[in-house]
């Protein structure tokens, strides 16, 4: 057998749809190491329970919790392997939160089940912009979804355009020397560092450099320092995650009673907060490869909505497989690829769809790096 579908019930618990493929399926049976507690003939929303299914039925198993959609079942505690139905790459997304802060642990709970019903949407979390990304095949899809949380699980939720996931880099090299110096009524606090701050190419990442020599800072205390670096990098400047430069630590100065790694982690946090401005700081936006799959004479138009999205077209192609169709590929900013899908099927008598991966960063700069820059000072 093979399932088809899984449904949450609010009285029956999980549901997996399945189809019999060969042989005889019995109530109370192990299948994939798991017991079916119940074989049911669904009907709309009734159910009507049966001892036992044949080869070509296709009947609904009760609270087979391990169990989930395309999953082979065979008789034992091994399932098999047949032919998976794709699931296709969301290419629309929308932040998702509760609207009552207490009901989150409840959403997720809520979204487990709605993953597990329909697997063409994914919920995850997006590190760099803090946000829970709900994504699938387009707006009503989500819309849909967004309805049954509420409806089915009593959840108010809203949902927002998702941030894009900006970085910032340097194009400047600097010298710094930063100390922190505080006399209170026991001991004090000191650390003093220089530091030596330089871009690195374009996804190198940071790199941290260990260069004292003659205990000018105990090795003690260096990790606090980068600790501190590194705290700073998560919002530079311009407010965004700061990427793709290289920190060298070369001299320093520390009392024997006063210094801690808590004065010297707040050192070098100090010398990134003074050094990194002078170092010509620049807007990073991402730049993903897409490729849009639309009929022939829907191709003039997808070029078109590449260029006018600030795309760039890198070539297309007949696509392998469907007559009468091309595949665009171009790069597009992240910013710009948001509502895509409702422009692309809108040209294309809606069949188009597009693809998509990560590629690289890109600098951006001018009025729109300037507006970015303060649409997101704004939020904070």
């Amino acid at each position: 057998a093979q399932v088809l579908k899984t449904y949450h019930t609010a009285h029956g618990g999980k549901l997996s749809v399945a189809r019999i493929w060969s042989g005889a399926l019995k109530d109370g049976m192990t299948m994939n190491g798991e017991r079916v507690s119940g074989i049911f003939h669904l009907s709309g929303l009734s159910t009507e329970k049966t001892s036992e299914a044949r080869a070509g039925d296709i009947v609904a198993l009760g609270r087979m919790e391990s169990v989930a959609t395309n999953d082979t079942l065979i008789e034992g505690k091994e399932g098999g392997d047949l032919a998976r139905a794709e699931v296709p790459q969301p290419v629309y997304s929308m932040k998702l939160k509760a609207a009552d802060r207490n009901d989150e642990v409840k959403l997720s709970g809520a979204m487990n089940k709605l993953l597990e019903e329909d697997p063409s949407l994914t919920f995850e979390h997006e590190h760099d912009t803090n946000e829970w990304i709900l994504a699938g095949q387009g707006e009503m899809h989500l819309r849909v979804a967004v309805q049954r949380l509420e409806n089915k699980y009593g959840l108010k939720v809203e949902g927002t355009r998702p941030k894009v996931p900006y970085k910032e880099a340097i194009r400047k090299s600097v010298e710094q020397h930063a100390r922190f110096k505080r006399q209170t009524g026991g001991h004090g606090q000191f650390g003093d560092v220089h530091v030596e701050i330089k871009p690195l190419p374009r996804g190198t990442g940071f790199q941290f450099e260990d260069k004292i020599v003659g205990g000018s800072i105990p090795r003690q205390f260096i990790p606090a320092v980068e600790a501190g670096i590194v705290e700073y990098l998560s919002k530079g400047p311009l407010g965004f995650p700061v990427v793709d430069l290289s920190v060298r630590l070369y001299d320093g100065q520390f009392h024997a009673v006063d210094s801690s790694e808590l004065a010297f982690k707040t050192a070098g946090r100090m010398a990134m907060s003074e050094g990194l401005p002078k170092c010509d700081p620049v807007l990073l936006e991402p730049i993903l490869q897409v490729d849009i799959f639309v009929p022939n004479e829907a191709t003039p138009k997808a070029n078109a909505l590449v260029s006018s999205r600030r795309g760039q077209i890198m070539g297309f192609d007949a696509r392998d497989g469907w007559l009468g169709w091309d595949v665009v590929q171009a790069q597009l900013p992240q910013s710009e690829i948001h509502d895509l899908i409702i422009e692309l099927r809108s040209i294309s008598s809606g069949v188009g769809s597009y693809g998509w991966k990560y590629d690289h960063l890109q600098e951006l700069s001018g009025p729109l790096a300037d507006k970015v820059i303060a649409a997101y000072a704004k939020e904070e």
